[in-house]
């Protein structure tokens, strides 16, 4: 899974390396988060198509998604684009995606939390009615888990263990070092972190998010340039039991 990629420095940098990392190691499904892509804000079907064609087979996202009004249309008519799995009822879209990877079933769920993030449902309760929902034979499970506080990943990680092969936070930016696999077999990590420009503020230009704590008069950031890196989890799956085997973070310095 691979973390926010924000803007066209992330992007790029993903186009470039997605076949790359996929051979080096020997990714059978890869799911990125894609809720930044277009200038650090939302994803547009043009650069959401360009993705998926590169290599990249599902797409999470988180409280950004919706920023760009054409990727309405686009959500509803690709299943494989999710957007939070608890915003309310109505919301276009769907949080959850269940497919194939090499002829074996694989599911996608996409949360979003509620501390520091929002109005949303109560993404533990629509996290059971959603696992409770995937095909018993669909054992390999992947949670994102968008959210802002360490603590809600962390209790989200405990609430599926034993039920999901993996969750992982997003949202932060910022990687953690917290990765492991929990007792039942799920892997987990907090936040997987940024793809994308570190030479600014979590992947935006640094004179303008200083302006945004500085100035009431800031203008809209936009996203920095130079210094990027890939992050990224790879998690080793059992296809028959659903338990994570490993979890391993990346994070790669890339220069186009």
């Amino acid at each position: 899974m691979i973390g926010d990629v924000v803007a066209k420095p992330g992007r790029v940098a993903l186009l470039e390396r997605i076949q790359d990392l996929r051979e080096q190691h020997r990714i059978d499904l890869a799911v990125m988060n894609a809720e930044n892509v277009a200038g650090g804000f939302s994803i547009t079907p043009t650069l959401a198509d360009q993705l998926f064609q590169s290599g990249i087979d599902v797409m999470t996202s988180g409280n950004h998604i919706f920023d760009k009004r054409d990727v309405i249309p686009y959500i509803e008519r690709n299943g494989r684009l999710l957007r939070p799995a608890n915003y309310p009822p109505g919301t276009p879209g769907a949080g959850l995606w269940v497919g194939e990877a090499r002829g074996v079933g694989v599911a996608v769920v996409n949360l979003i939390g509620r501390v520091f993030m929002g109005t949303a449902d109560d993404p533990f309760r629509v996290a059971n009615e959603l696992v409770n929902s995937i095909p018993a034979d669909v054992r390999v499970r992947l949670v994102d888990m968008h959210a802002e506080a360490t603590s809600e990943k962390s209790a989200m990680g405990w609430f599926l263990d034993g039920r999901v092969s993996a969750v992982v936070g997003t949202h932060t930016h910022v990687q953690t070092a917290d990765e492991r696999i929990l007792p039942g077999g799920t892997a987990f990590l907090s936040d997987i972190g940024m793809t994308g420009s570190y030479a600014g503020v979590i992947g935006m230009d640094k004179d303008d998010v200083i302006a945004r704590f500085t100035s009431v008069t800031h203008r809209r950031a936009e996203h920095s340039v130079g210094s990027v890196r890939i992050c990224a989890a790879v998690i080793d799956v059992d296809d028959e039991t659903g338990r994570a085997r490993e979890i391993s973070r990346l994070s790669l310095p890339h220069e186009s």
